[in-house]
């Protein structure tokens, strides 16, 4: 009977223990919206641009939390709305509020946290709305409280406002352009969270804010050359420094008009002078090398670029239509670039040189190359239904080389020969990233003379499939000579747009605590 008793007992305790352990793993919410918004195209954002991952759901976006991860065991997690879509125009305030209102719902259903990570990318722009991650970080406080520790997670092209920073405990962003360690520094937004949760640390005492004014796009601002390699790996050993807890520099987003539209510099940390004078390091050092960001790769006119490509022996010659970037918030469906390659010589026989052109968006001319099958004459106009500033929508006529149906009905994509060009067009914009892209297509791009890709600087897919690449300087939202954008509202003076300005006051300035005003 007593050693039945003294079973008992364990097993009692063993189960108050496990409810306890339970009980006092830390209650974290996920959330968050991501897209780039270019003020300078006449496409617009709506619901449907949002891929959207609800509850159980978002844990599929981040593998370091998937069921068997240790973070995932680290803490109870209640993920509610995480939004993700393909940089473009600005986003319909409609749109904005019902994917808001619906995250702060989800958020509502399973109050208290102790934490949230807030997942965005920085740079979008709303129809009436100044800084919507502002607007967006407060109304999540208004719901969560100021008790519930916010871990913000952003792209380096992202904006950090006065306010984003305000309501921000723990702020990070990548640190590579392009942005091979996304899942990396999402991870360390979440373990920095979960530190500080575990430790009882709690909020870090100090977070220094340096707004830097420079406004440059990220083709000049890739860490895979000098001077952004060395700047961004200044990074790293800041945040090894006593009392600081993470360090980040932002670039921000060169194509939208708004006072936030700057590069910034924040330090977070419980040392005050360890803080403060680790952003100001970096502050110097970003404005110290302001001169010297050049594009990572040779420019040119689209003339200059397609004769370099022709007279070229190395395949494929990648020639980046810069600015139409769907990936940097272009319409992509400006249809100049591939008018003027239409009006080559070079390209109106069969025979001529190979060129591969992705994409340009063509519903009505998709549906005619699906009825006339694959080896049938296509004939119908393509593109300029959004962005039609610079050239109409272009007619082609050919032979369709391929039909590949997607997921739905609007993933469908056609190729259509014309002379020696083969355009790839599709039911809505797509950009291509990947050789797969194209061989699912039946195409080659290895074996092609040249590939034009509306793209800016190359992602690592196709910079490693290129043979040479140079980027063309090609008008729409996204044009890479900022002077001609005709900016009305950002702060100025600003770096290069004034580039005999005096320097600047980057004296770290120390941003309250979340709820300290309240």
């Amino acid at each position: 009977m007593k050693n039945l008793f003294l079973a008992f007992l364990a097993l009692w305790t063993i189960s108050c223990a496990t409810k306890e352990e339970s009980k006092s793993l830390p209650r974290i919410a996920i959330a968050g919206l991501a897209i780039e918004s270019s003020t300078f195209s006449p496409a617009t954002s709506d619901v449907a641009a949002f891929r959207t991952r609800e509850g159980a759901d978002i844990f599929s976006y981040y593998p370091f939390l998937d069921s068997a991860s240790v973070d995932r065991g680290r803490a109870e997690w209640f993920p509610a709305l995480r939004g993700h879509a393909i940089p473009g125009g600005i986003v319909t305030r409609e749109a904005y509020e019902e994917l808001v209102g619906k995250t702060l719902d989800m958020l509502k259903a399973n109050l208290p946290y102790d934490g949230l990570f807030f997942d965005i990318h920085g740079a979008m722009s709303v129809v009436g709305l100044d800084d919507p991650e502002g607007d967006f970080i407060i109304r999540v406080r208004e719901v969560v409280g100021y008790e519930t520790l916010i871990s913000t997670s952003m792209d380096l092209h992202g904006n950090v406002s006065w306010r984003l920073a305000e309501n921000s405990d723990l702020i990070t962003c990548y640190r590579m352009a392009p942005h091979e360690d996304a899942l990396e520094s999402k991870q360390r937004a979440v373990e920095n969270l979960l530190d500080r949760l575990e430790s009882g640390k709690g909020k870090p005492a100090y977070k220094a804010w340096i707004p830097v004014p420079i406004l440059l796009p990220g083709e000049k601002t890739s860490t895979r050359i000098e001077p952004g390699k060395g700047l961004y790996a200044k990074v790293d050993p800041v945040t090894k420094n006593e009392g600081v807890v993470d360090a980040a520099i932002w670039i921000g987003y060169a194509w939208a008009d708004e006072p936030r539209n700057h590069a910034v510099v924040m330090v977070t940390g419980d040392d005050q002078t360890a803080v403060k004078e680790s952003a100001e390091y970096l502050a110097k050092s970003f404005w110290d090398v302001r001169n010297e960001f050049e594009f990572v790769a040779p420019v040119a006119t689209l003339d200059e670029s397609l004769n370099m490509a022709l007279a070229s022996d190395k395949k494929p010659f990648m020639i980046s239509d810069m600015g139409d970037n769907p990936t940097a918030g272009g319409a992509g469906d400006v249809t100049w670039t591939l008018t003027e390659i239409l009006k080559r010589p070079e390209f109106k026989s069969a025979n001529g040189p190979t060129l591969i052109y992705a994409s340009i968006p063509g519903p009505e001319l998709v549906e005619k190359a699906i009825a006339a099958g694959v080896g049938g004459t296509v004939e119908g106009i393509a593109g300029a239904a959004i962005d039609n500033r610079f050239a109409p929508p272009v007619m082609l006529k050919g032979t369709v080389e391929a039909v590949k149906e997607g997921d739905g009905a609007a993933d469908v994509e056609v190729v259509v020969k014309v002379g020696s060009v083969h355009v790839i067009v599709t039911k809505k914009r797509k950009p291509y990233h990947n050789e797969k892209d194209f061989t699912d297509l039946g195409l080659k791009p290895r074996e092609a003379d040249v590939v034009v890709v509306k793209i800016g600087y190359l992602v690592p897919e196709l910079y490693d499939m290129r043979g040479d690449w140079i980027m063309a300087q090609t008008p729409g939202g996204v044009d890479q000579d900022l002077e001609r954008l005709g900016y009305k509202r950002i702060r100025r003076p600003m770096y290069p747009l004034d580039k005999d300005m005096a320097d600047p006051d980057l004296t770290a300035k120390f941003v309250p605590l979340s709820g300290s005003k309240k």
